[in-house]
Parts: structure tokens; sequence; C-alpha cells
């Protein structure tokens, strides 16, 4: 059966009076019949009886009874819920919820069905409780619907995977008291969490009801930083093709990059990043747009970050043997994580330090001296890393750009000339960077350089062989930091630079750079545990941690819980991240399909609100009350037109109450009445968030640097919908292209070329300059642009001249610079000037405002200012006057949109003054 509610239920008490309204119907009379009193046919015409009835009609009665009985029941608010029948249990209710990350996504559609199946038990008189995983093992609680309801909206879903196993014991012990309680599952769908283990337990004594939603949750997992990109594992548990984008924030949630991903059939599929290295080493956040949940995110700390090294090696380039040499194990150790550079030049070291490399690792350098011991020397100082390795060269030279004072010479172990066997690797100490790496037995050292005894040595040994000898020194300089291994980069003294663990050595130094300059961080200090900074909560959102999270351990890979949530931990300067899924994650559904187990679509139906409904039967009643009304007071036998024309009139008060038709033109709003009075810029909203505050922010800034720099005072931006707002009352239209987003209407085409037909000037953006490449394949945005304007009468565009107006309208310029500068800007192709005369035309001239102007630039990234006034987005190469360089530009085209004629005139007004003249 189908359940009525009201949302006003006490209305209904009006029903009582309606008796009383028909007492009074009765006893008032109908309107009395008029009829005509000629003065010469009083006798003939009088009637010998009264035929007028002294009462209502019964029929009538009826109808306007059932008209207020209808009213009534429409002001109580009735609501129709289709999901709300019974279901013929007499038990209680138990609502089993997966709240986990995966849940997140479609959270509402999950609450929404578990309160309709608790008010249908709340209606039945049923008690209920509510059971959620990530509780584990506490006692399931039975008690009446309504306090299942608040318990039920008091939960949200974590930014773990609950384990399922830990709450058994908790239902079992619940349905033991409860044997004839209806379990209500819903589920997520994954396997995770012992998902067939917990089912398999539960349903082989109770019968289960299981709600699946049809939404599969997507995950990221194992982000790399490569060589030539960012890459990052998009996973989910099972579907058909399907598509979507990962984007890259940085620490203040500003977009960096985007990426798509597509799959075809299996369970994994990749978003890449080709940015730069600099752009891609301030990602701090990947997440799926539209995938709110924290599996969706994948937070980025120094390890994921992208160095740039260099490697000078003392060695002679042997061309016969290149993989022997020393700098051939380096590069291959550290291609994984850094950007490897080599010097070409005859000053390798000054060479590298020019290239801003964050660390620089000499390999059996003996003595760097002269210019390059200067310029290294502040290199460390300012903040860089210098990790030198030992060598034929390092053992017979003196050098003070060492950790430690050497022996000179060299530390034999083993051969025929020794008496000492090669040494074992000790473990790490809890002090040293190094800890948490396994020391394999099988890396061994044949020889090493020895430092010197003295006061503090303990402290600088990062690493040791067995007999307590140092491997590796270091110590602070400055900002930064020198370090020593003792042994060589090849294999002729050890067997470590074949091993993993020289790998996981050199990312540890790496992740001590920084890009140019390392932080300054003072001595090294031992760590035991990381405090938490920011976590994530289920739906992705970053924000402080709940009271019951716990640090974690320095060096240690956890998997979440609700003590140590996903995100970031540790101080501010030396943030490290903890993700919902580890690296090599993957996703898998759960089999559920179980005997006592009934699948059901996890589904919901809006209640109906039944009031429009009454309201309109309402209406229809009082139209034929009045019919009827008319026809007793003889109206019908005067004829049909006054009949007609009162229900005419009846229907267009009742259409006056039906919503207006769409396609009636909309009265001007609010907003657009301010922007026909005061001049505002305008930029077109693209479905992206991040994408649309920051042409908000950059038309924001240039609105008021209009203000403070020229006679203009522009109103605040505006964002317009295409498909809904009109275009005709801003002069300039900034649209950023995203080409995620839908091609527009064939309508909405039409509309923008109406614009800038009618003197509008269209800004199109599409942000590639970065990964457009020469003579390359066309961006994904430039193909989506070319489609747009495909249906768009628009004008020969030519590259902007240097001596075109736009460059002169207000500040002279060369280009039109924005977040980048090496991108093209493109504008209506002036007509050339007359070859057979070039004195009749002295200089372009811009006859007409362009209605199109094409960049890929990001001009609004480069104007955008957050309220302090500070950058909100690096640019590339960057700098204050990149900055102000393209707020020039910003200005010029804005001028030169509203003054286009005025200012080409002015520009050449003593050439114009000479023409008339003759």
């Amino acid at each position: 059966m189908l359940a009525l509610g009201f949302t006003v239920p006490f209305v209904l008490a009006a029903l009582v009076g309606l008796p009383l309204i028909y007492y009074l119907l009765r006893i008032t009379p109908p309107r009395p019949q008029q009829m005509p009193f000629p003065p010469l046919k009083l006798i003939l015409d009088l009637r010998p009886k009264e035929q007028t009835p002294a009462r209502t009609p019964w029929w009538l009665l009826a109808l306007r009874l059932a008209l207020a009985a209808l009213v009534i029941v429409a002001m109580a608010g009735p609501v129709l819920n289709p999901l709300a029948a019974s279901t013929g249990a007499r038990g209680p209710l138990m609502v089993m919820l997966d709240d986990g990350w995966a849940a997140a996504p479609d959270w509402a559609l999950r609450i929404t069905a578990a309160t309709q199946r608790l008010e249908l038990a709340a209606r039945e008189g049923r008690a209920a409780a509510v059971l959620a995983f990530s509780e584990g093992a506490r006692d399931v609680t039975l008690a009446d619907a309504g306090k299942a309801l608040e318990r039920l909206r008091s939960l949200k879903p974590q930014p773990f995977v609950p384990d399922r196993m830990a709450a058994l014991g908790a239902a079992q012990k619940f349905l033991a008291a409860n044997s004839s309680a209806e379990i209500i599952w819903i589920n997520d769908g994954l396997a995770a969490g012992h998902a067939e283990d917990f089912a398999k337990a539960l349903a082989s004594d109770h019968a289960v009801t299981l709600l699946q939603s049809a939404h599969q949750p997507l995950a990221l997992a194992g982000a790399e930083n490569l060589p030539g990109a960012m890459e990052v594992n998009v996973l989910r548990a099972n579907g058909g093709p399907q598509e979507g984008v990962v984007r890259g924030l940085d620490q203040k949630g500003l977009g960096i990059g985007a990426a798509k991903f597509a799959f075809t059939t299996g369970t994994t599929a990749k978003a890449r990043f080709e940015l730069p290295i600099e752009l891609r080493n301030e990602i701090a956040r990947l997440d799926i747009v539209g995938e709110d949940s924290a599996g969706a995110v994948a937070l980025l700390d120094e390890r994921w970050k992208r160095r740039r090294v260099g490697i000078v090696s003392g060695a002679s380039a042997d061309v016969a043997q290149p993989l022997l040499a020393p700098s051939y194990y380096l590069t291959r150790a550290l291609a994984p994580f850094a950007q490897v550079l080599e010097p070409h030049g005859s000053d390798p070291v000054i060479e590298m330090i020019d290239a801003k490399v964050a660390m620089l690792v000499l390999a059996d350098i003996g003595v760097v001296s002269g210019a390059a011991h200067d310029r290294l020397l502040k290199f460390v100082e300012d903040g860089g890393v210098l990790v030198r390795f030992a060598g034929v060269r390092l053992a017979g030279s003196t050098d003070d750009l060492v950790p430690v004072r050497l022996r000179r010479g060299g530390r034999i172990l083993g051969g025929s000339l020794s008496w000492e066997t090669p040494k074992k690797l000790a473990a790490f100490e809890r002090d040293s960077p190094f800890f948490g790496l396994m020391t394999p037995d099988e890396v061994t050292v044949s020889r090493q350089v020895l430092a010197e005894p003295e006061a503090g040595l303990r402290q600088k040994t990062w690493a040791a062989l067995a007999d307590g000898t140092p491997l590796v020194t270091a110590a602070r300089r400055g900002k930064g930091l020198i370090a020593l291994v003792h042994v060589s980069a090849d294999t002729t003294w050890s067997n470590l630079p074949i091993s993993g663990l020289f790998v996981e050595m050199l990312r540890r130094f790496a992740g001590m750079a920084s890009e140019g300059a390392a932080a300054e961080t003072g001595e090294v200090k031992e760590v035991l545990a990381l405090a938490p900074a920011r976590t994530l909560d289920g739906f992705g959102v970053m924000g402080a941690p709940p009271a019951n999270a716990r640090p974690i351990a320095a060096n240690s890979a956890l998997e979440p819980s609700a003590e140590h949530p996903p995100g970031f931990y540790g101080p501010p300067d030396g943030l490290v991240a903890l993700n919902t899924l580890q690296p090599g994650a993957t996703l898998a559904a759960a089999n559920l399909a179980l005997a006592n187990i009934a699948t059901a679509p996890l589904v919901t139906a809006a209640p109906v609100d039944l009031r429009p409904w009454l309201i309109a039967a309402a209406l229809l009643l009082f139209l034929a009350d009045a019919l009827a009304s008319l026809w007793l007071a003889g109206s019908l036998g005067n004829g049909w037109r006054k009949v007609t024309a009162t229900t005419g009139l009846l229907l267009l008060a009742f259409m006056a109450l039906a919503p207006p038709d769409a396609a009636r033109a909309a009265p001007l709003s609010p907003r657009d009445l301010d922007s026909v009075l005061e001049t505002r810029l305008a930029y077109v909203l693209t479905g992206d968030k991040t994408i649309d505050e920051a042409s908000r922010l950059g038309l924001l800034s240039l609105s008021q640097a209009l203000d403070a720099r020229t006679s203009l005072t522009p109103g605040d931006p505006v964002g317009v919908d295409l498909a809904r707002d009109e275009l005709a009352f801003y002069p300039l239209v900034y649209w950023p292209i995203v080409a995620s987003q839908p091609q527009p209407a064939a309508a909405i085409v039409a509309k923008l070329g109406t614009f800038m037909k009618q003197g509008g000037t269209l800004v199109f953006d599409t942000r590639d300059a970065l990964t457009t490449r020469p003579d390359g394949p066309p961006t994904p945005e430039s193909r989506w642009l070319r489609a747009l304007l495909a249906g768009v009468d628009v004008p020969e565009l030519e590259r902007v001249p240097a001596d075109h107006v736009v460059t002169k309208t207000f500040y002279l310029l060369d280009s039109f610079v924005g977040r980048t500068t090496i991108g093209e800007t493109w504008i209506e192709a002036l007509p050339p000037a007359d070859a057979g005369d070039p004195a009749a035309r002295p200089a372009r001239a811009g006859d007409s405002v362009s209605p199109i102007i094409i960049t890929s630039n990001d001009l609004a990234s480069a104007w955008a200012i957050d309220r302090n006034g500070d950058p909100l987005y690096p640019l590339v190469p960057g700098g204050n006057r990149q900055r102000e360089m393209a707020l020039r530009g910003g200005i010029n085209l804005v001028m030169y949109t509203l003054t286009g004629n005025y200012k080409a005139d002015q520009v050449h007004v003593r050439d114009l003054l000479e023409r008339l003249a003759h």
C-alpha cells in the first residue's frame, strides 16, 4: 500500500466544521432569479405561485462541501510516500550501514533509504536499531524508531575502510536477543573490510536484505612523479566504459592542472599530468572531480616532489665501458624520483649550480677550489644539499667540504693484503634519517675512507658498518647539508650501488632538499612520532584532526584507521602524507550471493506533494460551482455569451495561478539591472569551481587595477551562465576553456554569434601554452575551441602585431603575457596598408574592436590575488615583473574594448591632421 502523510496534520481538525458549513449552506437560498418587470404586462406575467426554491439543491451542497474539504486537506500538506509500504514484518528493525569512504559519494541516498525504512517502522510501532561498521564492537542498542533516526542522522562517512568482522560479535549478540528482527544492510559493494566473511557468518542464521547502490566508487593510489609527467592510478571494482578527470591542487587548494582518465575494460586506469617539473612539484593533492570521498584523494608530500639533482664525477669518461662509471649507477638510482642533470662544460660544479639544482652529488671529487669552491659553499649555506661519494681521489686529498675530518688513504677490508673480511651494514639507529629502511645481509663493504675520531662523530653518523665505523656522515652547514658516503658510487668498493637500499638512501637525501634551496631546519633531531596536522573526512574534505586522532610513528607505513585518519602529519615544514589507499592497492567487488541474502537496488523515491493537485481540483470545483450558480440564477436563459465570457475569465484566473510559461521572456534580474547602470567585466561559468574562482578573482583584481590606474570605475565581475544569462550588458566576456566540459547547445552558439556581431568581445583563454608543441597535434583545449567556433561566424585572425592599437591603448606593450609567457595571442586581422601609397595609411588603425581574442597564457590566474594582495598562482618563469606586465595587458584589453576607435584616432592624431590638411 502507499503511505499518506501530512506536513501540518493539525489542520485536518477543520474537517470537523464541515457539518456547520453544510448547515449554513442549506439555510442560505440561492441567488433569486431575475425577471423583467414591464408595467403593461404586470398582471399577465404574474405567476400564481412562488417557484424559487427556499433551500440550496443537494447536489450543489455536495459540490461545495467537497470544495471546502479539498481546501482543508490541501492546507494540511498531504504527502504520498511510494516506498513506505508495509513489509509485513513484526519484529524490530536493524539497519546495518557501511560508512567507509566508499559510501561517501552517494551518502545522502543511503541516509534517505535508511530514513524511509525507519520511518515506516515508527508508523508500525516497531523498535529499531542502527549498526555503523566504523564503530566496531560497540553494542547495538534497541530503541524506538525515533531515537534510531536521531542516531542515523548523526552518522557520517569515515575516511578509512571499517573492519566489518569487528562488529560481528555485536550484531550476533543483538540478533540472539531479537531473533525475529528484520535486517537491512546498506552495502558499498566492495570486498575490503572482510565483507564476504561477515556476510557468511551473519547470513548463516538470519535472513538479510542487501541494498546496494548502482554507483561504483572510484579511488586514487600509487601516484608517481616520473621523468616526463606525474601519473596516478584510478581504481574501481568493476564496470563498463567510463571517463573522468583528476585535478591537481597546491597546498592552498588552488588548481595547478587536470588530467583525463578513461576505463575501457578492467579496474585500473591512469591519469597523466604532463606539466613542467616546477608545477608538478607544487601539487599537494590529487582528487577525482565529482567523486567526493577520501578514497578519491591522494595527498603528496616531499617524497613525491621530483628534485633537480646534478651529478659531477671525478672519474675520466670511459667510452668503452660507460656502464661501469659512477655516474651510471647514480643516474639509474635517482631517475625514478629526480630529474638528473649532468654537466657538459669545462666547469661542471658552477654549471650545475647555475642550473638551479636542489641537490648536487660529487662522485670521487678530490678538491674543489677557486670560484667553484666559493659557489659550492654558498650553495650549501643557502640551503642546498651536497652529497659526496668517496674514491681514490677523495681518499688522497684534504677538503673542507666534508662533514668530518678524514684520514688520508683508505681502509681495505678483504683482499690478499688485508687480514679483515668485508663488513656488513649495521641496523640504522632511531635518530638516523634512514631509520625504517632494511639493511640487506648481502650488502658488504670491501673498502672505505675512515673518519678521524672526534667529539660529536656519533651524532654525525647516519649509517655505520657492523664494526661501528661510519658509512654515511652528515652535518649542517648554514641552511644546507653536507653528507659523505664513505664508499665509492660504483661497485669497486662495495656492492651497495646495486642494491635497493642505495635507491632508498638517495631518495631520503633528495627529500631533504627543496627546489633551489632547502628549508632552514637546524640540527637533526630525534623524531619519534608525527602529530596530526590536517586530516581528511569521509567526503575528502581537509580540516582539523578529530579529537581521537593520534600521532603516527616516523618512517612507518600505516593503514588509516579511526585513530590515524588520512591526512598530513608532522610539523608545517615537514609534513608527511598518509593516504586512504596505499601504493599498489586495488578495489575488488564483494561476492555476496548467499542463500539467506536477498539483494535489492538502493533506490529512493521522493515523496509526492499532493497540494498542487488538490488545489487544482478545488479550482475546478469552484468553476463548476460558478456555472451552477449562473444556471440557477437564470443567466443561461439570457444566452451562452455571458456563460462563455464568465468561463473564460475563470480559466484565465486559473492559468494565472499556474507557473509561467518557460517561453515567456523573463524580466531583468537585479544583477542585470545593475550591469546596465555600471560597467562590469564578465566571465563564463565553466562548472569547474576552481577555474571559475580563478576567473572571478582575476577579473576582480583587474577591475581594482582599472579603478586605481584609469578613469574607469568598474563594478565587481559577474559570472554568466550562457544558457540563462544575457550577454548584451557586458562589453568583455572572459572564457577559460575546459576541455572536459561538453560542447554548448546550438542555441548558445547562436547567442555567441549575436553577441559578437552586436559589438561584444569574447576573450577565449585555452590556458595550454605549456602543453602546446610546435608542429604537434592540437591540445584538447584547442580542439574544443575549434569545435565551438565551427558554428560561429569568426573573422580572419592574426597574431597581435606590434603596431596594433591594442598594444597602445593605455600601456605600450610588446605582448600579452599571463601565467605563462610563451603562448600566442590572436585578434581580428586588419586590412593591409595600400601597397601603392604607403603614406596614405601611415599607421595601423583599429576601425572597429575585434569581436574575438584568443590567447593561451592563462590571463586570469596571473591577475588573481587574495584578500591580502598576495598572488594566488605561481607564474612560469615567474617574478613580479611578469605579473605586472600581465596586469598591464589586461588593462589594455579592457580599454581597447571600450574605446577602440577613439584610442586608435588618438594614437595617430598627428597623421590624421596632416591628411586632413591636404
